[in-house]
This record gives structure tokens, C-alpha cells and sequence, in this order.
């Protein structure tokens, strides 16, 4: 892919998931929801991914 870098935002404490991690870190499918995105940024071709 032609120069493109990807910025993924992952803010936020997870209160109203009632938890002490992230909402990031919360587990989906059995992996974090930062790896779902972070591996779909990827599988487009995009290799420089600033979280």
C-alpha cells in the first residue's frame, strides 16, 4: 500500500463496563478488542499502525 499509516484511537477506563481494564483489553472472541483491530488495520496492508 502507497505511504498509508493508521491511527487507532484506544482510550477510555471501562466504567460503565463495570471493570479496572480498559475497554481495550476487554476480551472478544478470545482475543483483545485492541488485537481484533489492530490485525484488520493490518490485513488491509497497512504496516505502520500508531496506537
Amino acid at each position: 500500500m502507497k505511504d498509508v499509516k493508521a491511527v487507532i484511537l484506544a482510550a477510555g477506563k471501562g466504567t460503565r463496563m463495570q471493570s479496572e481494564l480498559p475497554k481495550v483489553l476487554h476480551s472478544v472472541d478470545g482475543k483483545t478488542m485492541i488485537q481484533h483491530v489492530v490485525e484488520r488495520v493490518h490485513a488491509l496492508g497497512i504496516e505502520e499502525i500508531i496506537v
